[in-house]
């Protein structure tokens, strides 16, 4: 392990929310999500006091459903609702799941051309108070060339799941299995503090928040066998005579509420403030797959990033991939044959939920905290998105 050169991209914090259950109730539900984004981002900077917010470049933020409560820019309204400078710029993402992901990757394309020398890079979503969906509410995303040559038409990534499924053989008790995983080993980290330093402490009208709500403790397959598939339809069995039909709600990622934020610059901007770069961008990728299967694009993400940084799978020490639903993972982990102990080692969003527009962050910070508590390395992060598209990332960590 060798430390930064002048010209790498680093990373030198990050930080998440808890993870609030997305519905009336949820520990964040009662918080707007520009105030969600504003105190992880007046917390992320507060922690590195050496940076003058005024010599941030810009924001750079992750958000899917950008109608209503994060119609404005959440990512400049924040930056303003914290109190910072307003000569400070921002904009908003949207590469759907991987939306604050790609806004990492836009924030290190910035710093190494030379456009820039310090972003925050983040996401936020609220699906608690605006609902996954609600942009395109009665409309037709798709237009006509689109249903003519995906005849009879593009699927749900729900039902892509299950066509993931079908494609890996997998059944339904190895989706349950591996979802009871990513609970227990969520709820093992909460248990010895792994998640202490990520995640910052919330304000909300009814108390401060600093625990994830979503872990379910006592989670056991005999309990998720009782569960019922939630895509099937007769006339998608009809379509699709092979899918068994075994993707659930126990199986699938949570509906929540959250935000992260990670503070990225040059190493030699890092130098200058005398901060310490906690990892390096090393390389990343981003691919378009089959939108019918939609959830396979980490596959060939994979393979493109390890190409393009010149490391085998078996230089990864760690990896974050999405649990948008359980075949995402299995289906990857069948085809590359990483240990399962090095794939969502503190579980995923099948017990930690998937604030959309922050998942891409939220993985990212859970990863580099692992890699230093891990003495660890190198970390390839994946995230499937609609329309059969993924972007991949590796960081060393320094």
């Amino acid at each position: 392990m060798t430390g930064p050169t002048p010209s790498d991209v680093v990373i030198v914090d990050a930080v998440r929310t808890p993870s609030g259950r997305g519905k009336a109730g949820g520990a964040l539900a009662d918080v707007h999500p520009v105030d969600l984004l504003a105190q992880t981002i007046e917390t992320l900077l507060g922690r590195s006091p050496a940076l003058d917010p005024g010599t941030v470049d810009d924001v750079i933020v992750g958000c899917v459903s950008q109608v209503g409560e994060q119609s404005a820019t959440p990512g400049r309204m924040a930056w303003l609702g914290a109190g910072f400078p307003a000569h400070v710029p921002a904009t908003t993402i949207d590469r759907k799941c991987g939306s604050s992901q790609q806004a990492i990757h836009f924030a290190a394309q910035a710093i190494a051309s030379g456009q820039a020398e310090v972003v925050v890079a983040g996401g936020v979503e609220s699906m608690s108070r605006v609902v996954m969906g609600s942009a395109r509410m009665g409309a037709d995303p798709y237009g006509a060339r689109v249903a003519e040559r995906y005849a009879p038409g593009l699927v749900s990534q729900g039902v892509a799941a299950e066509l993931v499924a079908a494609r890996w053989k997998l059944s339904r008790g190895e989706l349950d299995e591996y979802s009871v995983r990513s609970h227990e080993l969520a709820a093992a980290a909460q248990d010895s503090g792994a998640f202490d330093r990520e995640v910052i402490a919330i304000d909300t009208p009814n108390g401060r928040v600093d625990r994830d709500e979503t872990i379910r403790r006592g989670t056991t397959t005999e309990k998720l066998a009782g569960l019922k598939a939630v895509f099937e339809r007769p006339d998608l069995s009809a379509r699709f005579p092979e899918v068994d039909w075994s993707v659930t709600a126990g199986n699938s990622s949570q509906i929540t509420d959250g935000a992260s934020a990670l503070l990225v610059m040059s190493a030699a901007h890092a130098e200058r403030l005398g901060l310490t770069p906690r990892a390096r961008i090393h390389s990343m990728a981003v691919v378009g797959d089959d939108p019918m299967l939609m959830l396979t694009g980490p596959i060939p993400a994979t393979h493109k990033v390890l190409a393009r940084s010149g490391l085998s799978i078996g230089d990864i020490e760690h990896v974050e991939l999405n649990e948008a639903f359980a075949p995402v993972p299995l289906a990857w982990q069948a085809e590359f044959g990483v240990d399962p102990a090095l794939l969502n080692p503190r579980g995923g969003a099948i017990a930690l939920g998937h604030a959309l527009g922050a998942s891409g962050a939220r993985l990212m910070t859970t990863m580099l905290h692992a890699l230093e508590d891990n003495d660890q390395r190198l970390g390839l992060q994946l995230m499937c998105e609609a329309g059969g598209m993924a972007n991949a990332t590796i960081i060393e960590r320094l």
